[in-house]
């Protein structure tokens, strides 16, 4: 991932108004009529659209300075940057970014005499009527680097127009702009057919026997605030071939503006008042719209059997679309990319005699991601050093990212059937292995391809610096080097490859003797280097190495049945009393990972009370998250101390231990808070956004992902972004935004309720990146729970 630190480095960074625009023939564009409330018209207006650079052979010429600045070659020609060089031989020009197109007028679009609607069969508006009042906010809709760390902006706005009187249901209407050249808008109000911006459900769909189907009602009108909505308003679920009635029922209050205990911070994370819309009883398949009556409609959605799966495959393939070391194509994809990071193509990865522990990709964040891991390169070079998933928009690959690979050979152990027959289209269909098996182990199969003679497994593979702006990872002209082994990875690798063994061990016995092995050698080497780690890293201590120990004991317990694992699993474990709570770490193990293993064990010599202990354990964190998604006006859930960022509302990667609490109990409570918790990232929020590229209707365009962007690719499926955060938090805010687009936001950035705050801008790497370990194995996890589970008649046999 691409870490504040770096950006942060760029004190020139500056958002230019006008600099770098080309002002062609291009007006705003109306994108969406539609009311918000019966008399509020909303109105999205974009302005502007960025032509990205392009590589282009580099024909230097007289007086061209390369400008060295960081880790990026730009060139400067006369006065101006034109762009930057990309490869090893500098011998190609990326050239900048431009936004073409007229900027958004805000000051006349925040006056009255800007709109005049006009109707010939509504007397209330037989002669035109101006707005009462306007309401605006503003922000950018994708963003340019123009020059050496300036950036522009086009921007997507919506206008809220507060009329003398009600629009009516069945009449025409007439909007035009004076002194604008916008053209006039026609519509006729429909609100079965008319969609609102203000109607909010879940553009994955529910399966038919899904415990929870729920729609939103809600609206922030920027600087007018939040808007109300009168109570029980009727609504009505429409059949989308049909136009036929299928469901009707009122608005329920799910939170009040003022009502500020969504968490622990004592906050209210979305602006204005939210209602839901409760039409569980509804169960026969079809392709249906949620529509207010006196508002308008949501994006159609579906109720199928199949709802889960579709989005679920889409999530799991995000991760073949991450994968290095091979070339990514047809007749798997239609997104391509050649192969990247291959030995075989000439790349040379240095060992390093720093462990991933010790730097800002991994403990250290007092390292930044690079300093200690390029302090310790040597001249070593590491063969066979390729494959795994890329992290995010960048390409290293760490030790984190087996979080993928264990989540997913979890759902290969809880419903073999469903995945052994469930194809994901990757080069290895077809081989024998379920495809989710398949995709677990090609990403496993890195880390092992990076141990040590001795055992010890190496972190990942980062380069010198972040990518060089303009270069494609298959270009990667930096300094390409491996952490060395230590006891966090060895330990990781150890649980999750005894895993992958175990789940392999009935039919394919010679594969799974393989990765038993390295397991064990893992394990071993690190139970030895401990003490010696523990005196040269200060991180060796942490608590995610402990907890990454007490899982790798618990998995090799489970595979293995010898008693030194179980020995070491209860000296480790802090579950040895009913009443034990794991203190919390953002984005930790938090000892829930071994608990579940060792609660679905069943081996001799096992310590019974410590088993009730670890599966009690994991219902209190069941029951937490669950009672914080009754808490929350959209039902996502989350630690009640962590923090609303990366993942908190563009996922329910929050929900894994709902999912384990589930299958422990078959409890119906834990499904239907589940399916609630997968609503908001699904599309059921404010900004009627999908946060998983390719699901829906609506879904990032702009991810932070630079392959697809230096190729003029749409970006590859399946990618699960950061999505929202809360910038109104005196420990966390978007550090990048403001620096780099804030003037075009109405009202101030800091001010949008965190629902609010998604920008798909691709340079915001807070909400626009993603790695595969967070959000995205958590989410696929979830979705291929919810697609794979049994009928509610019938719960999922649990594995032993």
């Amino acid at each position: 991932m691409l870490r504040p630190n770096w950006w942060l480095m760029w004190a020139a960074v500056s958002f230019l108004p006008h600099n770098g625009r080309v002002l062609a023939a291009e007006l705003p564009r109306i994108e969406q009529v539609g009311l918000v409330a019966p008399n509020v018209i909303g109105l999205t207006i974009t302005a502007g659209h960025v032509e990205y650079g392009r590589q282009i052979p580099y024909v230097k010429q007289a007086g061209d300075v390369v400008v060295d600045a960081e880790m990026h070659r730009f060139v400067r020609r006369g006065d101006k940057i034109i762009g930057t060089l990309v490869g090893k031989n500098a011998d190609l020009l990326c050239t900048m970014d431009v936004v073409v197109g007229d900027r958004f007028d805000t000051k006349w679009a925040d006056q009255r005499n800007s709109y005049s609607v006009i109707s010939t069969n509504d007397p209330n508006y037989a002669t035109p009527q101006k707005p009462k009042t306007v309401y605006r906010k503003s922000k950018p809709s994708d963003l340019a680097m123009i020059g050496q760390y300036k950036f522009d902006s086009p921007t997507e706005n919506v206008v809220y127009l507060e009329m003398p009187t009600p629009l009516t249901s069945g009449k025409s209407y007439e909007i035009s702009f004076p002194n604008s050249g916008l053209p006039l808008q026609k519509f006729a109000f429909d609100p079965t057919r008319v969609r609102s911006e203000a109607v909010h459900v879940s553009q994955v769909g529910f399966r038919p026997d899904d415990p929870a189907k729920v729609a939103f009602l809600s609206c922030w009108l920027g600087n007018g605030g939040g808007l109300k909505y009168e109570d029980r308003l009727p609504f009505t679920v429409f059949d989308e071939a049909t136009g036929k009635a299928v469901f009707e029922g009122l608005t329920v209050l799910s939170k009040a503006a003022t009502d500020k205990t969504e968490d622990a911070y004592k906050k209210n994370y979305n602006g204005t008042d939210v209602y839901e819309m409760d039409f569980t009883a509804l169960t026969q398949p079809g392709k249906y719209r949620v529509s207010v009556r006196t508002v308008g409609c949501s994006y159609p959605f579906e109720i199928a059997d199949d709802a889960w799966r579709k989005a679920f495959v889409v999530a799991a393939r995000g991760f073949y679309h991450q994968r290095s070391g091979i070339a990514i194509g047809e007749p798997y994809t239609t997104y391509k990319r050649p192969r990247s990071f291959h030995p075989d193509d000439g790349l040379k990865v240095y060992a390093s005699t720093t462990p991933i522990m010790d730097t800002g990709n991994g403990l250290n964040q007092k390292d930044s991601n690079f300093g200690n891991l390029v302090k310790g390169r040597t001249d070593q070079i590491v063969t066979n050093a390729w494959g795994g998933y890329m992290d995010a928009g960048d390409w290293d690959r760490r030790i984190q990212h087996l979080k993928s690979t264990s989540l997913l050979l979890e759902l290969a152990e809880l419903f073999p059937d469903y995945f052994g027959v469930l194809s994901l289209n990757i080069p290895e269909s077809g081989n024998g292995l379920p495809d989710i098996v398949n995709e677990a182990l090609f990403n496993l199969d890195f880390f092992r391809r990076l141990q040590t003679p001795e055992g010890g497994i190496r972190g990942g593979i980062e380069s010198s610096e972040h990518p060089r702006r303009g270069e494609a990872s298959f270009q990667e002209s930096l300094t390409v080097l491996t952490y060395a082994p230590d006891i966090l990875s060895s330990y990781f690798y150890a649980g999750v490859a005894a895993r992958a063994a175990r789940w392999l061990a009935p039919q394919h016995a010679e594969l799974a003797d393989k990765y038993r092995t390295s397991a064990l050698r893992a394990m071993r080497w690190a139970e030895q280097d401990r003490e010696r780690e523990e005196k040269a890293y200060l991180m060796a201590k942490h608590p995610a190495v402990s907890d990454t120990r007490n899982f790798a004991a618990a998995e090799l317990f489970r595979l293995t049945g010898e008693p030194e694992w179980n020995r070491l699993f209860l000296a480790t474990t802090i579950f040895k009393t009913a009443d034990a709570v794991p203190a919390y770490h953002f984005d930790s193990l938090e000892q829930y990972d071994g608990a579940w293993v060792y609660a679905r064990t069943d081996r001799p010599g096992m310590d019974e009370t410590v088993k009730q202990c670890c599966r009690q354990a994991l219902l209190k964190g069941a029951d937490e998250r669950a009672e914080s998604g009754k808490r929350t006006g959209f039902h996502w859930t989350k630690h009640p101390y962590g923090p609303v960022v990366y993942g908190a509302l563009s996922s329910p990667e929050n929900a894994v231990n709902i999912v384990r609490a589930h299958v422990l109990t078959g409890d119906p409570k834990y499904l239907r808070a589940l399916v609630l918790a997968s609503q908001t990232g699904a599309g059921a929020n404010p900004v009627n956004m999908c946060y998983t590229t390719g699901v829906g209707q609506k879904f990032p365009r702009h991810p932070l992902q630079l392959d697809h962007r230096i190729t003029h690719q749409p970006p590859p499926p399946g990618l699960t972004v950061g999505g929202p955060m809360d910038n109104d938090n005196k420990g966390l805010k978007d550090p990048f935004i403001g620096p780099f687009a804030g003037s075009v936001f109405c009202p101030t950035y800091t001010q949008w309720p965190a629902l609010e705050a998604f920008w798909d801008v691709f340079w915001d790497p807070m909400v626009c990146e993603y790695t595969v370990h967070k959000p995205m194995a958590g989410h696929a996890y979830v979705w291929g729970y919810l697609a794979a589970r049994a009928p509610l008649a019938r719960r999922p046999a649990e594995a032993r």
